[in-house]
């Protein structure tokens, strides 16, 4: 890396989105892979999917080796102006006024429980109707 790295828009970088032209931002550095995505493990099309938005969480839910962190040094532009990244759209539900936060949880742990013990008692009471039909067949039996 440089000593004083070069300043880029998002929408600079954005515009090498292709395979003969692939840039990608991981924590805000910006990086030229285009040599590299014939060599990369997961194909050239991982990379090019990684383009036009900040690929920091997809590089870091791959898991990526220590080799390979120390090999995006050679591939490094510059920095991307966080001032020019677009927000990330998220949706935060608007909270229900009849149903509160515990009591979803707990509605959540009750259907736990229910999954786990319905399917128990189901084999009790199903023991318990064999155990008895096969009891009154043997009494009928003996008064023969």
């Amino acid at each position: 890396m440089t000593l004083d790295p070069k300043i880029l828009s998002f929408e600079e970088v954005s515009k090498h989105n292709r395979k003969t032209d692939c840039w990608v931002i991981i924590s805000g550095k910006v990086y030229d892979v285009t040599p590299f995505l014939d060599d990369h493990p997961g194909g050239d099309e991982i990379l090019i999917l990684a383009t036009e938005k900040d690929a920091t969480e997809d590089f870091e839910d791959v898991g990526h080796s220590q080799n390979a962190i120390d090999m995006m040094k050679d591939y490094y532009v510059g920095e991307v102006d966080s001032n020019t990244m677009p927000r990330k759209n998220t949706y935060n539900k608007p909270p229900s006024s009849t149903t509160s936060a515990a009591a979803q949880a707990s509605g959540s742990s009750s259907t736990n429980i229910l999954t786990f013990v319905l399917p128990i008692l189901i084999l009790v009471l199903a023991y318990a109707l064999y155990y008895f039909a096969n009891k009154k067949v043997a009494v009928s039996f003996t008064h023969l």
